[in-house]
């Protein structure tokens, strides 16, 4: 008896290979940010129009996830994993062999589409394969696969393409996605999505303020962490003063963090997911405060950016909990919704840093904005909690019956 309970314990194998399949797609993400002075010279744009490219797939993601959530309704998920994946492969692929701004434009655009559209799934699916108390455990592994394409693909991506061609990094990714697409093909089970699947019922769940309140916390403490990570590499060459050869292994720092904030967030936030959100949000604001007030000093800096990664990245686990708790009914609008969220957090409102950088501010602005961001979450995330515990217990139930319900198709 005793030697079964580590085996229920352990959460099914489609779970990781959601994980794989979103590691595979998420490295096109950060691959690109990489090679972009290669790619601008080998098509013939400057450098700021190609960055353009990462904005097309930003964008993608941003309004893909809730349109798609809604065409697919009625798909068995495991159709609706594979279809989005075979449409991000095709569109990298063609983007590549063409070659041309406009088509890397346009293809990178239907790339996010699909990944927002995979991921959106990829979370609902996962938490349908296992029970109610590990679902915001099995939204932590999935979306670890991020994290993993943050510390390993796009480094290895790069690294390949400088080494063969831009091209070649990317034909990796089309190749892992594929592989994704075939092992979640035949190994996921084809079950169909919750029962009478309803446009409105899915619409009628983002009424609900509470879950825009998570929303809203999604995207602030996302915000929070990114607007310091895009700029890092600059704070730690300008301010820090670690030479260039190094930066990248602190980069690597943060994404080790990032991973271990996800394993930590996802064993505790099932049961705990206001406080992991609280954790995680204070956490935020007292790195990048510290950072923000030692950014000279790499004996502080260095451990602070992998605090940074750990608070950072707890709170994803919890925020998923809370999502499929007030929308258990209607997961899967709001899970893509919560996708766009989050993406909004990473490259969208970030970017708007960049003003106050290009008004003359200096650049550890970044730092304190992001403190300032993480510290507006803190009573977003007591307001959610104070809401309605009541309500929790009754979501809760929703939750487990749908749960079983998905198990059981």
């Amino acid at each position: 008896m005793t030697a079964a309970a580590p085996a229920r314990r352990r959460l099914p194998t489609g779970v990781y290979l959601l994980s794989f399949s979103l590691f595979a797609m998420g490295s096109a993400e950060f691959l690109l940010a990489g090679v972009l002075p290669v790619v601008a010279e080998d098509i013939g744009v400057s450098l700021a129009a190609v960055g353009g490219l990462i904005t097309a797939f930003a964008i993608g993601v941003v309004i893909g996830g809730p349109p798609f959530a809604v065409i697919s309704l009625r798909w068995p998920r495991r159709t609706a994993l594979v279809v989005t994946q075979l449409v991000f492969a095709a569109s990298i692929a063609v983007g590549v062999l063409v070659g041309t701004y406009p088509a890397l434009l346009i293809t990178r655009f239907i790339a996010g589409l699909a990944y927002a559209g995979f991921f959106a799934v990829a979370a609902v699916t996962a938490v349908g394969l296992v029970s109610p108390d590990r679902a915001a455990r099995a939204s932590g592994v999935v979306v670890s696969g991020l994290s993993l394409s943050m510390i390993l693909g796009g480094p290895a991506g790069t690294f390949i393409g400088y080494q063969t061609g831009w091209q070649s990094g990317f034909w990796l990714v089309v190749a892992l996605t594929l592989v994704g697409a075939v092992a979640v093909g035949v190994t996921m089970p084809s079950s169909p999505p919750a029962v009478e699947p309803s446009v409105r019922r899915e619409l009628a769940a983002l009424r609900r303020p509470r879950l825009w309140l998570v929303l809203l916390a999604t995207l602030l403490s996302t915000a929070a962490y990114m607007v310091t990570f895009n700029y890092l590499s600059e704070i730690l060459r300008t301010v820090t003063g670690i030479a260039d050869a190094w930066i990248a292994a602190v980069l690597v720092i943060f994404g080790v963090g990032a991973y271990l904030g996800l394993a930590l967030g996802g064993r505790i936030a099932d049961r705990h997911p206001h406080p992991a959100l609280l954790t995680g949000a204070s956490g935020i604001v007292v790195a990048s405060v510290l950072i923000g007030t030692f950014p000279g000093h790499p004996t502080v800096v260095i451990p602070l950016v992998l605090a940074l990664g750990v608070f950072g990245f707890v709170l994803n686990p919890a925020i998923y909990g809370r999502v499929f708790t007030l929308a258990a009914d209607a997961p899967t609008l709001a899970g893509a919704t919560t996708v766009s969220a989050f993406q909004l957090g990473i490259g969208i409102v970030p970017a708007l840093a960049g003003i106050a950088l290009g008004a003359g501010m200096p650049i550890t602005t970044a730092v304190w904005i992001g403190a300032g961001l993480a510290a507006l979450t803190i009573p977003i995330v007591l307001l959610e909690a104070a809401a309605g515990r009541p309500a929790d217990r009754r979501l809760a139930r929703t939750a487990r019956g749908a749960a079983e319900t998905a198990r059981e198709g």
